[in-house]
């Protein structure tokens, strides 16, 4: 358990912006940082970050909350876990209640399995650098092929010694389980039930996500010996999903953001070959095909990539087919490829980093123009192929989202391919309305499909969508919502009007409302905490809520602190034009929200007190019904007419 005065401290110090900004490329926009959304896949950013409110809000999937938050939705960490990964990168001690490995793998599976996978990482760095096998052939081998001591020890490199369980018994003394073992994949079980290692006689490759913490292992075999596999990997676990890890993203995270590039490569020696260039920015998908959780990855940090390929002809050929979903997702590719028969390992080793940083900087292409020289150099003059492979072209454009950019492309390789640029045109538009009709047709098949039976005979989705939507208007969650808002953003503040002395925004707003009911559950909710909290003499803050227990409370105070649009500086700074915001005349914003509140409680029980006239039969009761009509309507009245008049003012 850590105590809370360490819990304060942790939460005082974790600055918002620099722990989202360690996972999503974040850049400026008026008040607020923006980026795209870790949690769903999106093209435009709809992430925002306030700085002064310490809070992150999605307006595309709606996820939002502090620094703690973040790293709980993101990490899939539990609360203490997610408070000690503050800690440490803030290098705050956390006290707290001694805990063994045998108690923390009773506490929580996920944390065993990455508390064993490091366990492993240090096993086999340890035995590359300190064991007698380990530097005679693991070291050795490492050195041989070019790499410096930095380098290896940036990577936490390793070696696993070629015997038959050297660290399943080892992990096995330390109190590791066997089960933990097994899920990681460090060991297999064999029919008799003995244990084994996976990875025994092999140089270590540790796998981070990109928080640092190792998930998993690449290994490669020494051997020449064709019947074993050069390269074996840790097998999918509850922290490894190889679809969704980049190799090398922990160490290159940093460079990505400031260099607004990422490198793309195929496996671990590329990525530490690229490095020892001293180019930092680099990724490996780590030999499989490269998927679109991986893309996203790199979106997060930036919207460029350039892919180093190997000169091989077949292989260049056959991963263009895979890096149109690149294109789709809205990022800039480029490409460069090495002579024939390097890779960007073999290359960087054969002509040294200085020549290696030149080649790829000069050698750099546009994606789409890269491919289309590669494929008319195979197809040659033969017009049928020439046709399939400007029609292939033409795909790949029309999945570049941005207009202005596929339009550029178009005339470029309009060029390039001796074709009208107008026919290039028309063949991007009929692929691009093929596929918006092919889209549509789909979200009609599946609105039919989850439409009640009633709707069914509408004459089209939309029609049947629009039957489906809940008229909101009977309610007041609106007006509600904006109370809560008020208290929130302005709550603290004094009250500058009227005469009226030593009271804050938030209590006059409460004193406001002792007759209004709120309907709202989540509203009243905090509308009781807060009046609670000022009958014990204390003023609640924004941030009480926002780090409530009560998750639905917190994601509300969120969404009503947060905004996806700021009043750009350059209305004045250049047109001179002055537009006034809410905190210039806080009177009329405060009585404005609660009169608008009240006016539409009182407009109800006119809607009410209209129905029960109507169906009342007996003459002295409509008689009553009518008094009470009037009474309610001139207090109807005067709202509208203090609403009318405080707005103008």
């Amino acid at each position: 358990m850590i105590n809370r005065e360490t819990v304060d401290k942790i939460t005082e110090t974790a600055r918002i912006e620099e722990v989202v900004g360690d996972f999503v490329h974040l850049k400026k926009r008026g008040t607020s940082l923006i980026g795209n959304c870790p949690f769903h896949g999106e093209k435009t950013p709809s992430f925002h970050v306030s700085v002064s409110k310490g809070i992150y809000k999605c307006f595309g999937c709606g996820k939002g909350g502090d620094s703690v938050r973040f790293i709980m939705e993101h990490e899939k960490y539990s609360y203490p876990e997610a408070l000690k990964f503050l800690a440490q990168k803030y290098n705050i001690e956390v006290e707290e209640t001694v805990e063994t490995p045998q108690d923390i793998e009773a506490q929580n599976a996920r944390e065993s399995l990455y508390i064993v996978s490091q366990f492993a990482a240090n096993y086999f760095e340890e035995q590359l650098w300190n064991s007698d096998e380990g530097k005679a052939i693991g070291l050795s081998y490492f050195k041989e092929r070019g790499f410096r001591e930095d380098i290896i020890k940036k990577f936490n490199l390793g070696y696993s010694p070629d015997v038959w369980d050297a660290l399943t018994q080892n992990a096995l003394k330390n109190k590791h389980a066997e089960s933990y073992l097994e899920k990681t994949g460090l060991s297999i079980k064999n029919e008799k039930g003995q244990l084994f290692d996976r990875f025994r006689g092999r140089v270590m490759f540790p796998i981070h996500n990109f928080t640092g913490r190792v998930i998993g292992f690449g290994g490669r075999t020494l051997k020449t010996d064709k019947k074993v596999a050069k390269y074996v990997n840790s097998p999918e676990s509850d922290i490894y999903h190889k679809s969704k890890v980049l190799y090398g993203l922990f160490q290159a995270k940093k460079a990505i953001r400031e260099q607004d590039n990422c490198y793309l490569v195929e496996g671990y020696a590329d990525v530490l070959a690229v490095q020892q260039a001293h180019i930092e920015n680099v990724v490996a998908s780590s030999g499989t095909s490269l998927t679109i959780e991986q893309i996203r990855l790199i979106s997060r940090f930036t919207q460029n990539v350039t892919i180093l390929y190997d000169g091989d002809a077949a292989g260049i050929k056959a991963s263009l087919r895979g890096l149109d979903m690149i294109l789709e997702d809205g990022l800039n590719v480029k490409v460069v490829s090495f002579p024939e028969g390097d890779d960007p390992d073999s290359y960087m080793h054969k002509v040294g980093a200085g020549a290696f940083k030149t080649y790829i900087e000069e050698n750099r292409q546009d994606f789409i123009l890269y491919k289309a020289n590669i494929l008319l150099a195979e197809a040659g003059k033969d017009p049928i192929k020439r046709a399939g492979i400007i029609r292939d072209i033409v795909e790949s454009i029309a999945k570049i989202p941005d207009s202005i950019k596929a339009a550029v492309f178009i005339r470029e390789c309009s060029n390039l391919l001796a074709i009208e640029e107008r026919i290039l045109l028309n063949e991007l538009n009929t692929m691009r309305t093929t596929k918006l009709k092919k889209n549509t047709s789909s979200a009609r098949q599946s609105t039919y499909q989850d439409a009640p039976p009633e709707n069914l005979f509408a004459e089209d989705a939309e029609v049947a969508s629009v039957a489906n939507v809940v008229d909101t208007t009977t309610t007041d969650d609106l007006q509600e919502q904006e109370i809560v808002r008020l208290l929130l953003s302005f709550g603290h503040e004094l009250v500058t009007w009227d005469e009226i002395d030593n009271m804050y925004i938030g209590s006059f707003i409460m004193q406001n409302l002792t007759d209004v009911a709120f309907e709202n559950l989540l509203c009243k909710k905090i509308i009781d905490r807060y009046r609670i909290e000022i009958e014990n003499g204390l003023l609640p803050t924004a941030n009480q809520f926002i780090k409530s227990d009560d998750y639905d409370i917190a994601d509300l105070a969120i969404t009503l602190s947060s905004s996806p649009y700021s009043l750009s500086e350059n209305w004045y700074n250049k047109h001179n034009i002055y537009v006034r915001d809410e905190t210039v005349n806080l009177k009329a914003t405060i009585l404005g929200g609660i009169y608008h509140l009240k006016k539409r409680k009182v407009d109800r029980m006119l809607l009410n007190l209209l129905k029960e006239i109507k169906i009342e039969t007996d003459h002295a009761n409509q008689e009553i019904l009518m008094q009470r009509y009037s009474i309610i309507k001139s207090v109807e009245k005067e709202i509208s007419k203090f609403l009318g008049s405080v707005i103008l003012k």
